[in-house]
């Protein structure tokens, strides 16, 4: 299926939405630097609201949505952030937001969805079970779906990011960004290859949900089966919209454990005084692996910090692991 996503269609998506959104800080750390023996740009996008990038492509689709069918509502299935970014934009908008969510999803995020004035609908972890609690929220509601990740505008409004991030830099070689569903990794792909067509794009995913880094491997999109990572954000997979893009404009996936995401995730509290989600910190952890720092000639690297949504009533267990580890 063509992705039909362009460079045009990321800066649309950015004069659409830029009056709702955060343009997000860029933070640096000569810590971070001294490990990978690299510059590190920090796209900040915990600061972005709903504390994730998924508002962008959230508020670009709600935002496009034709005004009759608008009035009928919205209704996604989500872990926590994208469900958050659903229904922050619907409300913007003025329009109800119904989100399936799986009932394993951080307490936290329910809370902020609900808050947010979005109804809830837990279904059981898993993908068959969302998308079934989806259509029949659709066939009661007449909603319109907005899908995570697997949508041109979503894809487009994700995009955003990598605009403000090469706007905010300069000479960046590289950029790295979690992926998922894909709709981030995508959009930036497309913004950060039409701006420079030299930059070198990498994907980051934990070893337990590595969908992405097996369908590279094989030049075939191979579903995921069973994830199992502390990466919430990160366990579904790829789409007939995204892995086009992701096949043809990502370099390499690079893939890290969750023993060495909770040891990144403590590292950026620590050391940069500011709280990432487990998602944001396999895109660090990747770029202090070895893989990353067997490319030496790659001095300049942009960094997407996807969120920084945690549910702190398990912070301290996961802090305590990564402290164990070391």
């Amino acid at each position: 299926m063509n992705p039909m996503v362009t460079y045009t269609d990321i800066e649309q998506a950015h004069q659409l939405i830029r009056g709702h959104i955060h343009r997000t800080v860029v933070l640096t750390s000569q810590y971070f630097d001294n490990c990978t023996g690299a510059q590190l740009f920090f796209k900040c996008e915990n600061f972005q609201k709903v504390g994730a990038f998924k508002f962008r492509g959230a508020c670009n689709a709600i935002l496009k949505l034709p005004r009759a069918k608008a009035a009928r509502g919205v209704v996604t299935h989500s872990s926590g952030n994208h469900a958050q970014a659903l229904a922050l934009a619907a409300a913007i908008r003025g329009i109800e937001a119904h989100v399936v969510m799986p009932e394993n999803a951080p307490a936290v995020k329910r809370r902020a969805v609900e808050d947010y004035g979005a109804t809830v609908y837990p279904c059981k972890p898993t993908l068959a079970a969302r998308e079934e609690g989806t259509a029949r929220v659709m066939e009661t509601t007449g909603a319109a779906l907005i899908p995570p990740y697997n949508h041109p505008d979503i894809i487009a409004g994700q995009g955003t990011v990598a605009l403000e991030l090469l706007a905010q830099v300069e000479k960046l070689d590289a950029v790295v960004a979690p992926v998922g569903g894909g709709g981030l990794i995508s959009g930036i792909s497309i913004a950060s290859k039409g701006l420079n067509p030299n930059i070198r794009v990498f994907a980051a995913e934990p070893t337990g949900a590595d969908d992405t880094a097996r369908s590279l491997a094989a030049q075939r999109l191979i579903p995921q089966t069973n994830p199992k990572t502390i990466a919430d954000g990160l366990l579904t997979g790829l789409g007939e919209y995204t892995w086009p893009i992701i096949r043809d404009h990502v370099e390499r996936v690079l893939t890290v454990t969750d023993e060495e995401i909770r040891a990144a995730m403590r590292l950026v509290w620590e050391r940069m005084k500011i709280l990432i989600e487990p998602s944001a910190a396999v895109a660090v952890a990747t770029v202090l692996g070895d893989a990353f720092k067997s490319m030496p000639e790659i001095e300049r690297v942009g960094i997407v910090l996807s969120g920084g949504n945690v549910d702190l009533d398990t912070m301290r267990f996961e802090c305590a692991s990564a402290g164990e580890s070391q």
